[in-house]
Parts: C-alpha cells; structure tokens; sequence
C-alpha cells in the first residue's frame, strides 16, 4: 500500500474506535471535523448535527454529493486488521463507505481544474428517525448524489424498498376460556395470517422482479396482558413496501383488515429506484471497469436515506460503496481493506470525471 493508502486505513480505524451509536454521534464527528480540515478543507456541523465537508470547486455551480452516515447499530466489536480486513462495528454499515467518500473527495480535489463542487457528509440518527437526511432534504438539491452505503466496491446500487412500521392493538371484553367468543390474542393471530394473505395478493404472482417487487411483512413483536376486564394483545410489524404501493396505501389497506383495533404508525418511506442512463452512473461504470471490474446492478431489500432524500430531490443518484451488507448489524463486521481501497480509486475516477 501506498503511504495515501495508509493514511485512508488509518483514518477509518479511528472512526470504527469511536463508539457512535443513533444520537451519540458528536465524538466521532469531532474526529471527521478535524481529519477534513487537517487536509485542507472546509469542514462543520449543521443544525441538527451533521458534518459536512465540502471539496473541490466551493464556486462551482454544480455539486456533487456524497451522504453517508456516521451513527451505527448497538454493539462493540474489538477493532483489529486481521487477515487483510478490518474489523468493527460500522465497518460495512457505514462508516466504511463515508470513509470512502471523504478520502476520494479529498484526492479528486486534489485535481486543479476540477469544475465540481463536492459535499461530504456524515449524517446523525440514519439508524434511527433519519434526523440528519430529513433536515437536509428541505434543502436545495445536488446535482449528483451518491449515498455512502455497502454494496461492493463493483455495484452500482439504483434503489431501495420502502419501509412502514406499526403498532396494531386489539382491545376486548375479558371472557371465559370456554365461550364462544374470540379472544384478543385469537383476534390479533387472525389479523396477522389476513395481513400476509394480502401481502401476497398485492405481489406479482410471476415472481417477476424478486424480493424487491414483493410485499412482505415481519412480524417484530408480540404480547398480550389482561386486567381481569380487559383483554389485550398487540402486535408491531414491519412492511417492506415495493415501488408502487405507497406508504398511505399501505396504511390503509392495513387498518381496512382489523377496523376495531387501534393502530399507531410510523412516519414509513416511500420506495425510491434511479434510472441507469445519467452521467453519474456512466461514470461508475468507467470507473469500476477502469479497476478491472464487472460493473453490477443492485436493488435493496431494505432502506436507506435515499428513501428520504430521493423523492424530495428528484436528481442523478445512486448507492454506492464497499463491503458486503450481508455483514450488516453482525457480530463479523468487517470490509476487506483492498475492496475499500479500490472503493476509493472508483469514487475519486467518478468525481473526476463529473
């Protein structure tokens, strides 16, 4: 490795070492803070608390954008470089790809005639409420955007299910065992079997498109309890919710299959998908084959701030980043250092290139 290359392991060493859980993210962005200015940039927080670096041409009039995110999920994993790959909690998810962002930003600028303005950012709670993506999508739109999330250094990420959780809590009459009347818990047990029978009307009966065409649901959480005149039983669910049923839809159709229940929901995202044919994309696919790979193309089961900020900006966009997310939230997390390198070399080629 190159001492460059040193310096961009070293750097996301240091940010794995700092626990930075949802809404614990103000030590972590103190060391981005510092790295990004240390190189010569300019670097603060907003409002809300994200840190955005900015590189390239300040005075250009076009931006590029590069949104990751620096809180992780709960759990300490010792960090160590241990066969080739570093180890830690957010290696994959997602400091490995923020990381990525900001040293490929710091070396595309490092281009005078570069004609692009470049944003970095670490956004807060992305694990959680999405605080930092929903302050920044009531703002004006990039140009371009890249969100800094895993995918392998040779994928192009172009979209992600949408997502709505709730709360469904039948309320009855506590009864004898031995009535004919159902009980809350018999009642919440229809419930779920009448939700996944109409998940599965609502998907394509060919198959057609995969997991990421199909409705499905998570049964999350159960309990019941009774006061000796109320019965209860609740159920939290998650749906993940393919492009073309939306979050309102959804709601609907859910509280239509249990009207006497009462229901508590989540805010939920829309399904987002970008199209192939911009010059963002064109550009990774040079890129990634300049490193003599495969371009490929990817659809996420899951979410992402790109459900946040894509529909309110409408502009260029794709995920991109090292690391197999199937490592996500695991007690083996962790990125292969040569994958985040030439994650790297591919992310400076495209902002060059813009």
């Amino acid at each position: 490795m190159t001492v460059a290359d040193d310096a961009a392991v070293d750097l996301l060493s240091n940010m794995l070492s700092i626990p930075s859980l949802c809404g614990q993210e103000d030590e972590v962005a103190e060391l981005l803070l510092a790295s990004i200015r240390d190189a010569g940039f300019e670097a603060d927080r907003d409002e809300v608390g994200n840190v955005i670096g900015v590189f390239g041409n300040p005075s250009s009039p076009r931006t590029a954008m590069v949104l990751g995110h620096m809180d992780t999920v709960p759990g300490r994993i010792p960090v160590e470089l241990r066969d080739g790959a570093l180890y830690g909690r957010g290696a994959v998810d997602a400091k490995g790809p923020l990381a990525t962002g900001i040293v490929a930003a710091a070396r595309a600028s490092a281009r005078r005639d570069i004609d692009l303005r470049v944003c970095v950012v670490g956004a807060v709670q992305e694990e959680g409420p999405s605080v930092g993506a929903r302050h920044l999508a009531r703002g004006p739109a990039p140009d371009f955007l890249v969100i800094a999330e895993p995918g392998g250094w040779d994928s192009i990420v172009l979209g992600y299910k949408g997502s709505l959780r709730f709360t469904a809590t039948v309320s009855l009459p506590a009864s004898h065992t031995a009535g004919r009347e159902a009980t809350a818990p018999e009642r919440a047990v229809t419930f779920w079997n009448d939700l996944l029978a109409w998940c599965e009307r609502q998907s394509p009966e060919n198959g057609e498109g995969g997991a990421f065409n199909r409705l499905t649901a998570t049964l999350i959480d159960m309990n019941s309890e009774s006061d000796g005149l109320q019965d209860r039983a609740s159920l939290h669910i998650g749906l993940r919710l393919p492009p073309g049923i939306s979050v309102q839809a959804a709601r609907d159709a859910v509280q239509s299959l249990l009207p006497d229940a009462a229901f508590s929901f989540n805010p939920g995202e829309e399904a987002v998908r970008a199209g192939k044919g911009t010059p963002l994309v064109a550009g990774f696919l040079r890129a990634i084959r300049a490193e003599d790979g495969t371009p490929r193309f990817k659809v996420k089961t899951g979410t992402a701030d790109m459900n946040v900020v894509g529909p309110a900006w409408g502009c260029p966009m794709v995920a991109y980043g090292p690391g197999d997310s199937n490592l996500d939230h695991t007690p083996d997390e962790h990125i292969k250092v040569d994958e985040y390198l030439r994650a790297i070399r591919v992310l400076t080629h495209v902002l060059e290139d813009l």
